[in-house]
């Protein structure tokens, strides 16, 4: 005689049977959900940030070839200006990865000039600061790695372009300066005209675009 199923193991299955389209449905759902999380997520990237303007302090600090720069000696350009510090792994990295881009796509612009400012110059010294550099591709005429005794330095970047609080106690910032992850953008006249978020993909392009808007402002080509 042949085996029937019984009444409710043929209910159990039916009711699997039931409920598979509602699960995959769900997983479909959830699914989509975070598709447009994640979408979102890349469309809402902080926006530039336009501070009163403050001006670019005078200094005198010596570069990764270990010759002294000065204010005056780059008076005139536009200044793409970062924070490093050498012991720094993935932040830094991440906005040096955009400083490189925005140096490619100004090789052609004798007025711009990059600037990455050592937050750590106990360690940063030229000789290190060469190496990190290098590691970026810089292109050491156009994109200056600068660091020199912490007074200066320090007056430099407090003055100019970032406000010091109390360290990090999970990712300390040699110096304790806040928001170290952006990009300044210094204009022809000295001032400190803009802040992007350093790490974000969309930073580069808005660098030019500023540059190419301060430019037609002042009614430079």
């Amino acid at each position: 005689m042949a085996n029937r199923a019984s009444p409710d193991a043929a209910a159990a299955r039916s009711g699997r049977s039931t409920n598979a389209p509602l699960v995959l449905a769900a997983l479909a759902l959830g699914f989509l959900a975070l598709v447009g999380y994640v979408m979102v997520g890349r469309g809402s990237e902080p926006a530039s940030e336009r501070p009163a303007r403050r001006a670019l302090v005078d200094f005198r600090l010596s570069d990764a070839r270990g010759q002294q720069v000065r204010r005056a000696d780059i008076a005139g350009e536009f200044l793409v200006v970062n924070f490093v510090h050498t012991s720094c792994s993935f932040e830094c990295r991440r906005v040096n990865e955009r400083m490189a881009e925005i140096q490619r796509a100004v090789a052609d612009e004798a007025d711009v000039r990059l600037v990455s400012l050592t937050v750590d110059p106990r360690t940063d010294t030229p000789s290190v600061l060469a190496k990190y550099a290098a590691e970026f591709g810089a292109e050491l005429d156009r994109w200056l790695f600068l660091t020199g005794e912490k007074p200066g330095l320090y007056h430099l970047i407090e003055s100019s372009f970032l406000e010091r609080g109390e360290p990090d106690p999970i990712d300390p910032i040699p110096g304790g300066f806040l928001e170290a992850d952006r990009i300044a953008l210094v204009d022809r006249q000295g001032f400190v005209r803009e802040y992007f978020p350093g790490m974000s993909h969309t930073t580069p392009a808005a660098v030019l675009d500023a540059i190419a808007r301060l430019r037609r402002e002042s009614g430079g080509g």
